[in-house]
């Protein structure tokens, strides 16, 4: 009897850096995926806005404050970096690059990405995991991993 080779995908991302791993099976470990290192802009919201806020005058009396930025481009730009890679997802699942997908990423990061990716890849989560690893090397993750995928 022959058995069907299925790929899992794990993205293991942050709000700035994500990469793309794959495991072919139990025993299979992990194995980077070539050309799947990402980076995003990561710089304080301080350098990616203008000017500082402008001042304005309260209506009544002589105060005067500044005004509150309307965008926290810090944030932005994470929400961004996470549908960016939606789109690489959702383009590699419908090419069949993988099977199954396991989203390995902070809260914010995790739910950001799951609203992006369309229908048919977030049909192929297998697992998810709320944490931030991007800084550990391929040797110490499957340590952080064993929860969520069978290596």
């Amino acid at each position: 009897m022959l058995f069907r080779k299925y790929t899992t995908w794990i993205l293991i991302a942050d709000g700035a850096r994500a990469h793309i791993i794959a495991n072919d099976g139990p025993g299979k470990g992990l194995k980077p995926v070539p050309g799947r290192e990402y980076t995003g802009v990561n710089l304080p919201t301080r350098e990616m806005g203008t000017d500082k806020p402008g001042r304005t005058f309260d209506r009544v009396g002589v105060g005067r404050h500044a005004k509150e930025p309307r965008v926290d481009w810090h944030q932005f730009e994470k929400h961004k970096f996470a549908r960016s890679m939606a789109k690489v997802l959702d383009k590699a699942a419908g090419n069949g690059a993988f099977d199954r997908l396991v989203l390995v990423a902070p809260p914010q990061t995790l739910g950001e990405l799951r609203g992006a990716l369309d229908k048919k890849t977030r049909a192929r989560i297998t697992a998810e995991s709320a944490k931030d690893l991007t800084n550990l090397s391929i040797h110490e993750l499957p340590e952080h991993l064993s929860e969520v995928v069978r290596l």
